[in-house]
């Protein structure tokens, strides 16, 4: 199903953080819970993390949107996270889930699965307080622009981290390949890229509203990567059962997931 591109104005007047959240990461029924997603990226992230030794002092996880569950693994592995989002009701839900505010989005289950991932006996209590240790704020950010985080020009970064985002901010892509260039201007050379995506998808459903998507395939996706810079050393996709219902809400067919190092500027 095809939308008009939804530009990030848009976003900024009418996206709702808690009924996407409901919609995408409720534990029994959210799409990316029951089609296997949001378990296959805490995986990944901790084989990022932990596993293959992804490390430093600063991440950027860029389009956070209202989600933290991203950052769990992250925060063991960097001194600071910081947070970067366009819009500005989905940086003040993220730092209000990330001081676990009454009413806010109930992380609970993302968060024992991580820890028992871990598998150090971290209680989820503890994982919170890390978080909101590492999280150290959330700054506007629009990807469209050669530096994202303009005005401000921080020091190069050691990872970049962007999950369902970019193929929302982009109406093609051309303009896909720029944005990636823009997101590396703020990785140091060697550092480090963590993307997920979900592919062929033309739009999805949120608080009632329908937004636009740009449909990315792992080929594109892997060729792009490749040509602004960056030397690819994950890439998985997991597949997705058709279901009427759920693809009348978003119709992706499948998701990615990319680690690659920044070996050059594009």
């Amino acid at each position: 199903m095809d939308t008009a591109f939804t530009d990030k104005d848009t976003y900024q007047d009418i996206f709702d953080p808690e009924g996407y959240l409901n919609t995408y990461y409720n534990p029994k029924s959210g799409i990316l819970v029951v089609d296997g997603f949001l378990n296959f990226a805490l995986k990944k992230l901790h084989e990022a993390f932990a596993t293959r030794g992804i490390k430093g002092k600063t991440l950027i996880d860029i389009g956070h949107g209202p989600t933290i569950y991203q950052d769990l693994s992250a925060c063991e592995s960097f001194d600071e996270i910081i947070g970067a989002d366009y819009t500005d009701r989905n940086r003040e839900y993220y730092e209000r889930s990330l001081r676990n505010e009454p009413g806010t989005f109930d992380w609970t289950d993302a968060i024992q699965k991580v820890c028992d991932i871990e598998g150090k006996g971290t209680s989820v209590e503890d994982k919170k307080k890390k978080l909101k240790t590492t999280v150290k704020k959330t700054l506007k950010c629009d990807v469209l622009k050669s530096n994202p985080l303009e005005p401000l020009v921080l020091p190069k970064v050691d990872c970049v981290m962007s999950l369902g985002c970019l193929e929302c901010a982009c109406s093609n892509l051309d303009t896909y390949r720029n944005v990636l260039k823009n997101v590396s201007f703020l990785l140091k050379i060697g550092g480090y890229i963590i993307l997920t995506e979900i592919l062929n998808c033309s739009s999805y459903l949120s608080g009632g509203k329908r937004f636009s998507c740009l449909v990315l395939t792992e080929d594109f996706m892997r060729s792009a990567i490749s040509e602004t810079g960056f030397e690819i050393i994950d890439l998985e996709v997991i597949y997705r059962k058709y279901d009427k219902n759920q693809y009348e809400l978003c119709n992706h067919d499948s998701s990615l997931f990319v680690l690659a190092r920044k070996i050059k500027d594009v």
